[in-house]
């Protein structure tokens, strides 16, 4: 229970009647009796006297107030009445206290109210933070893992196990989520890990899992060691799918160095690897292949049955050029082989005879069987130059058309020629060795 106003005022009103004085007030603790006068329940001051005053206090070392009594004269209480004075100031310094007690309490409970507000108003932005943080990670399909150390005690949000497609909030254990990547993920992901907790560091890695659904997809894991007095405690970090991400780089890398059409190399790797050969030095080679007959049957046939002729004759290139370095379409009806050094004596002669007789061979199509055939010419790499080793190369093709077709020549005498003088001369006929033009 609170002391209020009109209980005070009833109070002083009982002080005043059993004193018989014409003034009873409360002062402010630790205030002169002097400066209390003035406010003696709104008395004329000059017409009173003050004729006691007892400070009130539940203990010594906390005072509440003081009790001062006026009257019309001076005059001093008789011991009965500073009797009754010490005890009606005993019952004043309960009210006070209570009264004091109350006003601390509906502060309290003032600062308790803003406080709750303030952490309802703060919990309701956390929740709409973690909600919006939970929508943007599974927009993005993001996750947030932990791992304490040494114990290897992992943890994960629902972002991670959707990536893994393991049920949310599943029993995981280290173990059991690393049997996920392949062996070749799981081997660098070690090292990288093992050498980020012996560094106190972190490292951002792309790796390969196959799902707890059996499927193949890509993450990009972020990682962070915490320490604590330098010794590591945990490591955490997040898990992004990059599936799509990796598709897509993916198929655009291999649309800058790969030909849709015939999955063989197109010309920008083409001259990328051909410039790499002609700085290789030594004995290497450049075949470039021209298909015989193809515009005859592209313009007679259609498209359709163009696009099939050169999808076998790739397919044919495949399967007679598997030892080549680099097996290429760098133009409508146009192929290029790249043969690195080292080639043994005759092989680049004897595999353009082989591609001749190759694509030699009727192509059976939707229409019926079409007769194709194939030119080749022959530079060898040596000293020279990507652009002068695709000149000769071209040249020698020429060549080989100019020689009915079908066949090959070869710009220059072969390296091995210093060699073997007649080895141009066990050749047939029909491949002899081609001038420049």
């Amino acid at each position: 229970m609170t002391a209020s106003d009109a209980e005070l005022d009833l109070f002083l009103i009982r002080v005043r009647m059993l004193l018989g004085v014409r003034a009873a007030v409360i002062g402010v603790a630790g205030a002169s009796v002097e400066a209390a006068g003035p406010c003696l329940d709104g008395e004329d001051p000059a017409s009173l006297r003050i004729c006691a005053a007892i400070p009130l206090a539940l203990r010594p070392d906390e005072p509440l107030g003081i009790l001062i009594l006026a009257d019309d004269a001076t005059r001093r209480l008789t011991e009965a009445a500073m009797r009754r004075l010490a005890d009606l100031a005993g019952e004043a310094a309960l009210l006070l206290a209570r009264r004091r007690d109350a006003a601390a309490i509906a502060d309290l409970r003032r600062q308790a109210d803003r406080q709750g507000r303030l952490i309802a108003e703060q919990a309701a932005a956390l929740a709409h933070s973690r909600k919006v943080f939970e929508r943007a990670s599974a927009a993005a399909r993001i996750g947030v893992w932990e791992c304490s150390l040494p114990d290897e005690t992992l943890s994960w949000t629902d972002g991670v196990y959707d990536i893994f497609e393991l049920p949310r909030g599943a029993p995981i254990e280290r173990g059991r989520a690393l049997a996920c990547y392949p062996e070749a993920s799981r081997a660098l992901l070690e090292r990288t890990r093992s050498r980020a907790i012996a560094e106190r560091g972190g490292f951002t890695l792309d790796a390969e899992i196959v799902t707890f659904e059996g499927r193949h997809r890509w993450i990009r894991l972020t990682a962070t060691v915490e320490c604590e007095d330098g010794v590591p405690v945990r490591i955490f970090g997040m898990k992004q799918d990059i599936t799509e991400e990796k598709t897509l780089a993916d198929r655009t890398r291999y649309l800058a160095e790969f030909d849709v059409m015939t999955g063989l190399a197109n010309r920008t790797q083409f001259q990328s690897r051909l410039g790499a050969l002609a700085g290789q030095g030594g004995t290497g080679a450049l075949l470039l292949v021209d298909l015989d007959g193809f515009k005859q049957i592209n313009d007679t046939y259609g498209h359709a049955i163009g696009d099939e002729c050169l999808c076998e004759a790739a397919l044919r290139l495949r399967g007679v050029c598997a030892e080549a370095d680099l097996i290429a379409r760098i133009g409508g009806d146009e192929f290029a082989v790249l043969l690195g050094p080292g080639l043994a004596p005759g092989a680049a002669e004897a595999l353009a005879g082989r591609i001749v007789e190759a694509l030699g061979q009727p192509v059976e199509g939707a229409g019926g069987l079409f007769r194709l055939g194939g030119s080749v010419g022959i530079a060898w790499s040596g000293a020279a130059t990507a652009s002068d080793l695709f000149v000769q190369a071209d040249a020698a093709l020429y060549a080989a058309k100019a020689a009915g077709r079908r066949t090959f020549r070869v710009f220059g005498p072969s390296p091995a020629a210093s060699l073997e003088p007649d080895a141009s001369a066990r050749l047939p006929n029909r491949h002899a060795a081609a001038t420049p033009p």
